[in-house]
């Protein structure tokens, strides 16, 4: 392959754009790119680096909101969003520095629906080098986003802006934990890429069954993390405890570049339906509690795994350690019943080959837009 130059802008919201980020960055680069990283916090840039990716922080203005509890925060995130939008010392200002990115970037990656790149990606000067990446649900949750809560006809046309936005740009790559590999013009549809595994031996017996908790770092309420400590007590579990909202926290890690391979060798993942602790799930199958909150996208995931029959079971976060300790005791050892963890012994070859995929098609997006 030829080597190109990548700009992938990557939002610090959560830590799946970035695991993506890090995961396609590391990829790209073993096969000579150029790849450049932004994000959008100091956070983002920390957690990076964990993974031995040198990031810079666009800009701190734009952020989703969201409470202790991971629920997002509508109003709050609205203002902060239209704050970013109209105020020219925010996005104008982060316009004027990706235009430099543009101009030398064979590619730039809007990872996910940043406003400045979505702005960007419809305009004629700047749409031909910007690819949207998005999770599937993602895009619905954001198109809906006034559904509801403005008047039908305020809401539809927000709807159809967004998704005009969208659609402008040289390409799409919507992603989901399930998808096969699929295309429909310049959308290109694909599995969620996950990071291939250390070598690991699920067969091998444990003296207690073993789970591996991912909370991110909008889970800082420290009474649901005495509700996922005393529930997996409860049920017998050796943790492997990750939360950078429970930094310091005893038994807890704020991060953990190997979570992936504990996950894949574990009885079961405690996690929130994100795309890609569902990916992990499926891949390296393993059974999955989910822990549900007010996340329009995540709602959106966790029925689509109960729709593909993916193991699992769902914990819902109410604000009580005992309920929710009693509820995720119940969840595991039901799973550890009924769908008993079973090595899969091909997982790591379809990472790879999922991996794989999104590299081949970000060269070939390359390659078109330097010839367009």
């Amino acid at each position: 392959m030829n080597t190109i130059k990548v700009t992938y802008l990557a939002t610090a919201d959560a830590r799946g754009h970035l695991m993506r980020a890090q995961l396609l960055t590391h990829a790209l680069r073993e096969y000579g790119a150029d790849v450049d990283v932004l994000t959008t916090s100091d956070e983002g840039v920390a957690f990076l680096a964990g993974f031995g990716i040198t990031a810079h922080v666009l800009s701190h203005h734009y952020a989703v909101q969201f409470d202790t509890r991971q629920n997002m925060l509508p109003a709050e995130t609205d203002a902060n969003i239209a704050n970013y939008l109209f105020r020219p010392s925010r996005m104008c200002r982060d316009m004027m520095q990706l235009r430099v990115a543009l101009r030398s970037a064979d590619l730039i990656i809007n990872d996910s629906f940043h406003p400045a790149l979505l702005f960007m990606g419809c305009m004629p000067a700047w749409r031909g080098k910007v690819v949207h990446v998005y999770g599937a649900s993602l895009r619905q949750a954001v198109q809906n986003n006034f559904s509801g809560r403005l008047p039908a006809i305020l809401s539809r046309l927000f709807h159809r802006i967004v998704g005009w936005q969208i659609n402008a740009s040289l390409a799409r790559i919507e992603h989901d934990f399930s998808y096969e590999a699929t295309c429909d013009g310049a959308t290109f549809r694909l599995p969620t890429p996950v990071v291939v595994a250390a070598l690991f031996d699920a067969a091998v017996p444990h003296a207690q069954a073993c789970a591996a908790v991912y909370l991110n770092p909008h889970f800082r309420d420290p009474c649901l993390a005495d509700g996922v400590e005393t529930g997996l007590g409860l049920a017998g579990m050796h943790a492997t405890l990750v939360g950078e909202g429970y930094a310091g926290r005893a038994r807890w890690e704020a991060q953990d570049a190997d979570w992936v391979r504990q996950a894949a060798a574990s009885n079961l993942i405690v996690s929130a339906p994100g795309m890609a602790a569902l990916s992990v799930a499926l891949v390296y199958g393993r059974p999955i509690v989910l822990v549900l909150t007010e996340q329009p996208e995540q709602k959106i995931n966790a029925a689509r795994a109960a729709a593909l029959g993916l193991a699992h079971r769902i914990v819902v976060w109410r604000g009580d350690a005992a309920t929710f300790a009693h509820d995720l005791c119940s969840a595991c050892a039901d799973l550890l019943q009924s769908a008993p963890t079973l090595p899969a012994p091909d997982g790591r070859a379809v990472a790879g080959a999922r991996l794989q995929s999104w590299v081949a098609l970000l060269y070939q997006l390359a390659a078109r837009s330097v010839h367009r």
